[in-house]
């Protein structure tokens, strides 16, 4: 089976509903197999408390939470961070704390994964993913295939 790890972006879009090619790769998987990090369930509530807790946006956020598997940080996920962050500053790859921190949870989540013949996929707008040591992929769900 694939996991596909919606990043923070990827997450917004799809609950804008404003990239249909993001909405059209959502539906096109089984909804068992999409999950998020507590990391990018924390950026989504950030983003409603900073707005002032728009009811419209409220609401649309806690139906995404409720239908998407929250993974929670756990400490594997904090020790693959120590490691890959160092390993990260030491090849000059510079990531924004949160995205470090999804990095780290999907590096996690191969690791698991391959053990069982499964696959994680990052489901991410930035590029900067791609040049993060480890196995995961990454996919853009924003462009069509």
């Amino acid at each position: 089976m694939t996991t596909y790890l919606l990043d923070t972006n990827i997450a917004s879009h799809i609950i804008k509903g404003d990239i249909p090619q993001v909405r059209e790769r959502l539906v096109a998987v089984p909804m068992a197999s999409i999950a998020i990090s507590a990391v990018t369930q924390a950026e989504l509530l950030y983003g409603v408390a900073k707005r002032g807790h728009p009811p419209g946006l409220a609401a649309r956020v806690r139906e995404f939470l409720i239908r998407v598997t929250v993974l929670p940080w756990t400490t594997e996920v904090g020790e693959v961070y120590g490691a890959l962050r160092a390993e990260c500053e030491a090849t000059g790859i510079t990531l924004a704390p949160m995205d470090m921190m999804i990095a780290a949870h999907a590096k996690t989540l191969d690791l698991a994964a391959s053990t069982v013949r499964n696959e994680v996929v990052l489901i991410t707008r930035d590029r900067v993913f791609r040049r993060v040591p480890g196995n995961f992929k990454v996919d853009d769900w924003s462009h069509t295939t």
